[in-house]
């Protein structure tokens, strides 16, 4: 069964004040998965934790930056089964959730105050995100992770929407185990703070409850039908998202393992491998790739953290194939008044056309109120070009209302209030020489 050196599954514990914790991690770390200056191959790089009280300064060890660009000839994921145990959603939709993922009637007025937290990924600008309820300096990920809510880039699951202009970078990836997006954005105006360096969400958590709790996730990517999914596991920070959520297992590969929730620090670069991370900053793409290798699962360097040897890659880089590229990505609603007063109009995955929804209903047009104080004020601070760093926290569940352990998209320290999520990472020797 390709069993060579057996990997090693890296899972994360929280580094509190430089201090390693035993218990589960609950903290973020940025999200590139490099420092926020990432640094060159070999080189290191030092970032103090965001947000106030007692985080003190995390230094990055020499990255080993080096990994084979494809799934090495050893490596055995199994048949894909799209109806394996842990695949399909099992727990109940949350409370504050419509009852499938739609879009909003023409003539409605989109809830910027919305409390629904069912996340859909369905194409490279029909896709939600995690943020705060509230904009401020307490509305950190990691303080808040239990309680964010969907944003989304088109009026959709009775959510709220991402204005224009706020996503600099999307790319979604397709592959036999899972389906994925990551990008750049201003998280600021779905009110993550400027600078904070974000949080990892999930369908678990520390209460197996969810974060957020009631989170939901939904793609129709896999089978061309919307569908409620187990695992799933995102990162978002002030200026980095990503998502991914597992559509089939294997016998040797379940959905849990490849959508493994307990990195929190290493974020979305190493999490979800993704090479060009920095440098496709400002591009639009959706390509098919072969699956990743389990986060976490080397073969067989195994590594640590804080100002010890830190990983710069994943166990190989995954091939990516048959992508189209797109120039830019719009809803067309004036964020003035938040009304749909036409059918959206998104790309086709898969073809590279657009095309206007179908189907819509129709409602009386809305009386035009003033948007809520709960949409933050843009303030430019996210990446308008390849930056190395901010994490990626927020995750949308498909698992009814389970909560998310929490960790930083960007793989730095997180910016989550006094608590510096560092995590110290934990090697599980497990459920993994069958891949190898």
């Amino acid at each position: 069964m390709f069993a060579l050196v057996p990997p090693t599954l890296l899972l994360a514990a929280s580094l509190v004040n430089g201090q390693a914790a035993t218990g589960a991690s609950s903290a973020s770390a940025p999200a590139g998965g490099a420092a926020s200056s990432a640094p060159a191959a070999g080189g290191t790089a030092t970032t103090a934790a965001a947000g106030g009280g007692g985080g003190g300064v995390y230094t990055w060890g020499p990255e080993i930056s080096t990994a084979p660009t494809g799934a090495p000839s050893y490596y055995n994921y199994g048949t894909p089964n799209s109806r394996a145990p842990g695949v399909l959603a099992q727990f109940p939709n949350g409370p504050t959730n419509p009852e499938k993922p739609e879009f909003y009637p023409i003539g409605a007025q989109v809830n910027q105050t919305s409390l629904s937290r069912l996340l859909s990924l369905n194409g490279v600008d029909d896709f939600c995100m995690y943020g705060p309820m509230e904009p401020g300096p307490d509305s950190l990920i990691g303080n808040v992770e239990p309680s964010v809510v969907a944003y989304c880039t088109q009026p959709r699951n009775g959510a709220r929407l991402i204005p224009d202009g706020t996503i600099h970078s999307a790319h979604v990836i397709k592959t036999p185990l899972y389906v994925q997006i990551h990008g750049f954005w201003d998280g600021t105006r779905v009110n993550i703070p400027a600078g904070d360096t974000g949080g990892e969400l999930d369908p678990h958590g520390e209460k197996n409850e969810g974060n957020p709790i009631g989170g939901n996730v939904t793609t129709n990517l896999a089978t061309g039908e919307d569908t409620f999914y187990e695992e799933w596991m995102s990162f978002v920070s002030f200026d980095q998202f990503c998502l991914r959520i597992c559509t089939a297992g294997t016998d040797k590969v379940n959905s849990g393992l490849q959508c493994e929730h307990k990195l929190d620090i290493m974020g979305c670069r190493f999490v979800m491998a993704i090479p060009d991370l920095y440098s496709t900053n400002g591009t639009f793409t959706f390509c098919e790739g072969e699956p990743a290798a389990p986060p976490g699962l080397n073969n067989p360097p195994q590594y640590t953290v804080g100002d010890l040897v830190t990983p710069g890659a994943p166990a190989y880089w995954p091939r990516t194939s048959n992508c189209q590229t797109f120039s830019s990505i719009s809803n067309g609603i004036n964020p003035a008044n938040f009304l749909v007063q036409s059918a959206p109009t998104v790309h086709v995955s898969g073809s590279g056309s657009a095309a206007a929804v179908t189907g819509l209903g129709t409602t009386t047009p809305a009386t035009v109120t003033t948007p809520s104080s709960t949409i933050a004020v843009p303030t430019g601070a996210a990446s308008s070009g390849a930056s190395g760093s901010g994490s990626a926290g927020a995750s949308g569940a498909n698992t009814a209302s389970r909560a998310g352990e929490s960790a930083s998209a960007s793989g730095q320290p997180s910016g989550a209030g006094a608590v510096a999520p560092i995590s110290a990472l934990v090697v599980l020797v497990a459920a993994a020489a069958a891949l190898f």
